[in-house]
């Protein structure tokens, strides 16, 4: 007979004993459509995982898109594709390439991700082809996760959209590894209005908080390994003529 756990039982030994991941850095990227300092009802969710990570000890950058003047475009530097100016490699990709946790935040608007959304995941695939120390795509050894807050159906829908480009690029994604509130389906209170009954919602907070050290495990995990083995996966060595075991011509055939 299986056994009932009761939702009212007592926390566990482990939850007693938080780790300190003092040696992490983590940079969180909101995709709102609002410069600041207008309200952002997704930084007011981000934020809550924002203090889980610096309350064990990990580096957080947190930033706008919107705020920095950033071209469109899959190239690293736009300004050599016709764009008079783009801030993507002074301003944003310094935080990106220096982090071990990377978390994309964004508002959901008919029910899918926002634009300036794409247009990070769009920049971030313009760095894809870059190589680590070992020779590896530039985002292996990097954790990502995934936040997103509305009034409207879409949060599973814009989390495997970004999920799925974060670790088709390199990213390793964990259990758990995206969150998000949703108000009544329509016109209504947004996340941080008051009423709304976002920042006291059980199941979002749950979902933050395993989010949040989820992203922190695997990070210390990937970090104290040195990383993702660079056998069977180094672009450069296969370039080089290394084929790790591969056989294009199987005796079998």
């Amino acid at each position: 007979m299986a056994t009932d756990i009761s939702a009212n039982s007592a926390p566990s030994d482990a939850a007693s004993a938080a780790p300190s991941y003092g040696g992490l850095k983590a940079v969180y990227i909101n995709c709102t459509l609002k410069k600041s300092p207008e309200v952002s009802h997704t930084q007011g969710l981000m934020d809550t995982s924002i203090r889980l990570m610096r309350g064990a000890g990990v580096h957080v950058d947190s930033l706008r898109l919107i705020d920095h003047d950033i071209a469109l475009g899959v190239y690293p530097d736009m300004r050599e594709h016709g764009w008079a100016t783009d801030a993507w490699l002074d301003e944003v990709w310094p935080l990106i390439e220096a982090a071990d946790i990377l978390v994309i935040g964004g508002p959901i608007w008919l029910g899918d991700n926002s634009s300036v959304t794409r247009m990070l995941i769009e920049r971030l695939y313009a760095m894809s082809g870059e190589f680590n120390e070992k020779g590896q795509y530039v985002y292996y050894g990097k954790v990502g996760g995934a936040i997103f807050t509305g009034n409207e159906d879409g949060v599973k829908h814009s989390a495997m959209s970004v999920l799925y480009s974060m670790q088709h690029v390199g990213f390793v994604i964990p259990p758990a590894a995206d969150a998000g509130w949703l108000g009544a389906i329509g016109p209504g209170p947004s996340y941080l209005d008051e009423g709304s009954g976002g920042p006291e919602n059980d199941f979002t907070n749950r979902n933050t908080t395993f989010m949040s050290w989820n992203l922190m495990h695997l990070a210390s995990i990937l970090k104290n390994a040195g990383g993702i083995p660079a056998y069977g996966n180094s672009r450069k060595d296969w370039n080089a003529g290394e084929r790790f075991g591969f056989d294009a011509n199987p005796e079998y055939r």
